[in-house]
C-alpha cells in the first residue's frame, strides 16, 4: 500500500503524458481518514469512467451499530450514503477537458431502496465503489488537475457523504427505520392473509409518466374504506392503519382517470422499499407479486399454455407451445404460465395493457362462435381456480366488464383518488342481473410443468468475443447476439437490475443448467447464492453497477431470450 502523497507526486510527473500512462496509478493508497483502491483505469477519455473503492473504516465514520444491525437498516443506510454521495460529487465535481474528463460518480438510483454494490457495509469497514472520469486534454493527461480531484475532491466528498458527524442523523434514521417497518409488514403479510397493504395517508400518483417524485400539488392522501382497514402494530412507527387487500381475487374499478391504474401501479412496486418522503413508504405487496400482460411479438418457448389455449388450427400442440411472434393472447397466457413456473403467489392485471380475447368471452359471442371453434379459455374462467387449485391470488384493474362480479371476492371502487368498498354493491348487481354466458375450460386450472433449459442455447459471445453484454437503459439486454427485449416488464426500474440479471444468466448456465436442474430449482439456486455470498458472487471483479432482483424478473429475461431451448 502507497501512501496518497506518492499517488499526487505520480499524477504530478504524469502531465502531459499520453493517456495510457494513467495505468501506472493503478493500486491502493492511504489517505488520512480512508483507503483508496484504483481497481480499473480507462482507456481513453471517452471511454467507460475508471473504477474506484473507497474503504473507511467504522472507527473513522462512527455511524452507531444500531444502524446497520440487521439486513433492513443496512440496506438502508448504504442507500443513504450511495444519495450522498451522489448529491455531493456532482456539487464537487466539474468538466476538466475532453470527453468523461472530471466527473466523479455513483449509480445513478431512483426512489426506490434495494441492495446495491455500490455501497458494503462489512463487518470492520465500509466499502464505497465509484467511477471517475480522469482528465485529459484530447489524449494528454492533464495530471494536475488529476491531482486535485483524487487527492483534494475524494477526501472532500468522504468529509461530506460518508462521515456520520457531516450528516443528518434524524434522517439517517428515520430511513433505516421505514424501511425495517416496510420489511416487518412485506414480511407478515402472509400471517395475516394480505396480498398487499396500503397506509392510510400515502400519496400515490406521481409527478409524470417519466418523473417517479410524488405529486406535490392536489394529490388526495389515500384512506382505505373502513369495512377493509386493518391497524398493524410495526417494530419502530408503532400502530399503522390501512387498506388490507386479502388473498383471493380482488377488482379494482371505477370511472377512467380515477386512479385505478395507478392505484395498481403503486401495488406493483410494493415489491420494493421506498425513501421517506416518497408517499409510498408504506404500499406493501407480497414479494412474490408479478404485473402480468399482453406482450405481441415476443419469444415463447416451449410453455405449456393448454390451461388457457388448446385445439389450435392444424393440431398444432398447447402443452408444449413455442413461437417466435406470439399474439397478445398467447403471450399473456404464457406470462402467466412463467410467473406460475417461477413461483409467484400473486398476480397483477391492468385491462389497459391486457389481450380483450383473452379476458372474457361474453354470452352473445359465445352464441356465435361455439367452443368447438374457439381455443382460447377465457382469465374469468380460470382465475378462481387459480386460487382454489394452486393459492394464487388476483388483483384486476377492470372497468369495462361486470361479469368479473361473479367471481371476485373483493371489489374496491376508485372514485377522484379515493376507494370504496363496493363488494356487496357489485354481488347484489350480479344477483340481480344474471350472467348468462357458460363457463368454460373444465373444473381444474390444469397443470404446471417446469421446463429444463438447455445449456447450449445461451450463448452470451459475439465474434472473438467470449461475453458480450451489454445494457440499454432498463429495457433491453443485448445479450452475445441477441437482444433481449424487457419492455413489458414493468417491475424492473433500474439498469442495475438488468446487468445484475445478464450476469446471472451466465451464472446460472456455469453452474447449474446441467440438462436435469429445471428453471424452477435453476432459480432457486442462483437466488440462494446471491442471498448467502451478495451479488459480487456474478463477477469475477467488483462492479460498483450491480442491483438486487428477484427470481421472477431474471426469469422473465431467460424466457425472452429468442435462442433458448428447453426439454
Amino acid at each position: 500500500m502507497m501512501d496518497y502523497q506518492d499517488l499526487y507526486n505520480t499524477l504530478i510527473q504524469l502531465d502531459g503524458r499520453g493517456y495510457k500512462a494513467y495505468k501506472d496509478i493503478k493500486g491502493n493508497y492511504q489517505f488520512p481518514k480512508f483507503n483508496l483502491i484504483i481497481e480499473h483505469i480507462q482507456g481513453d477519455p471517452f471511454a467507460s469512467p475508471s473504477k474506484l473503492i473507497i474503504k473507511i473504516s467504522h472507527t473513522v465514520a462512527q455511524f452507531p451499530t444500531e444502524f446497520y444491525k440487521n439486513e433492513s437498516r443496512k440496506i438502508a443506510l448504504e442507500d443513504y450514503l450511495i444519495r450522498q454521495f451522489s448529491q455531493v460529487s456532482q456539487q464537487i465535481s466539474r468538466h476538466r477537458g475532453t470527453g468523461k474528463s472530471g466527473t466523479i460518480s455513483i449509480i445513478k438510483i431512483g426512489q426506490e431502496i434495494l441492495k446495491r454494490t455500490a455501497a458494503n457495509i462489512q463487518k470492520n469497514e465500509i466499502e464505497i465503489r465509484f467511477s471517475v472520469g480522469l482528465p485529459a486534454r484530447g489524449r494528454t493527461i492533464l495530471g494536475r488537475q488529476a491531482a486535485q480531484m483524487l487527492c483534494e475532491d475524494i477526501p472532500a466528498i468522504v468529509d461530506q457523504a460518508l462521515l456520520y458527524q457531516a450528516l443528518d442523523s434524524h434522517a439517517i434514521q428515520e430511513q433505516v427505520e421505514t424501511v425495517e417497518d416496510a420489511d416487518w409488514i412485506r414480511q407478515n403479510l402472509s400471517k395475516y392473509n394480505l396480498v398487499t397493504f396500503i397506509a392510510n395517508g400515502s400519496i400515490l400518483p406521481r409527478k409524470s409518466g417519466v418523473d417517479p417524485r410524488p405529486l406535490q400539488t392536489d394529490a388526495i392522501p389515500f384512506q382505505s374504506p373502513q369495512s377493509l382497514e386493518i391497524t398493524l402494530e410495526t417494530p419502530n412507527k408503532g400502530l399503522i392503519k390501512g387498506l388490507g387487500i386479502p388473498q383471493g381475487i380482488t377488482l379494482i374499478v371505477g370511472g377512467g382517470y380515477h386512479g385505478k391504474s395507478t392505484l395498481l401501479k403503486a401495488i406493483e412496486l410494493g415489491i420494493y422499499n421506498h425513501i421517506p418522503g416518497d408517499g409510498r413508504e408504506f404500499v406493501i405487496s407480497d414479494p412474490s407479486a408479478v404485473k402480468i400482460r399482453a406482450e405481441d411479438g415476443r419469444s415463447i418457448v416451449g410453455v405449456d399454455i393448454s390451461p388457457f389455449i388448446n385445439q389450435l388450427p392444424q393440431q398444432q400442440s398447447t402443452n408444449n407451445f413455442t413461437t417466435t411472434n406470439a399474439s397478445g393472447s398467447t403471450s399473456q397466457a404464457a406470462n402467466i404460465i412463467e410467473a406460475l413456473e417461477a413461483g409467484t403467489k400473486v398476480l397483477l392485471v391492468d385491462e389497459d395493457t391486457a389481450a380483450t380475447n383473452f379476458m372474457i368471452r361474453d354470452r352473445r359471442m359465445q352464441q356465435l362462435i361455439t367452443k368447438n371453434k374457439e381455443p382460447i379459455t377465457p382469465f374469468i374462467d380460470k382465475i378462481k381456480q387459480l386460487y382454489t387449485d394452486y393459492g394464487v391470488s388476483t388483483l384486476l384493474v377492470m372497468g369495462g366488464s361486470g361479469d368479473y362480479f361473479d367471481v371476485a371476492d373483493h371489489v374496491i371502487a376508485m372514485d377522484n383518488f379515493e376507494p370504496y368498498d363496493v363488494t356487496e354493491k357489485a354481488k347484489k348487481i350480479a344477483q340481480e342481473n344474471p350472467n348468462e354466458r357458460m363457463i368454460e375450460g373444465g373444473n381444474t386450472f390444469g397443470n404446471i410443468t417446469p421446463r429444463i433449459p438447455l445449456p447450449n442455447s445461451i450463448d452470451p459471445s459475439r465474434g472473438r468475443r467470449d461475453v458480450k453484454v451489454k445494457v440499454r437503459d432498463v429495457d433491453q439486454v443485448i445479450f452475445g447476439t441477441e437482444d433481449i427485449d424487457l419492455t413489458a416488464i414493468e417491475q424492473l426500474i433500474e439498469s442495475g437490475q438488468l446487468r445484475s440479471i445478464s450476469a446471472a444468466i451466465i451464472y446460472a448456465k456455469n453452474n447449474y443448467m446441467n440438462r436435469q436442474n429445471t428453471l424452477p430449482d435453476i432459480l432457486d439456486k442462483v437466488m440462494e447464492d446471491i442471498n448467502s455470498e451478495g451479488l459480487d458472487i456474478l463477477s469475477h471483479f467488483p462492479q460498483g453497477d450491480l442491483v438486487i432482483f428477484r427470481r421472477f424478473e431474471l426469469a422473465a429475461a431467460i424466457n425472452r431470450l429468442r435462442s433458448l431451448q428447453v426439454q
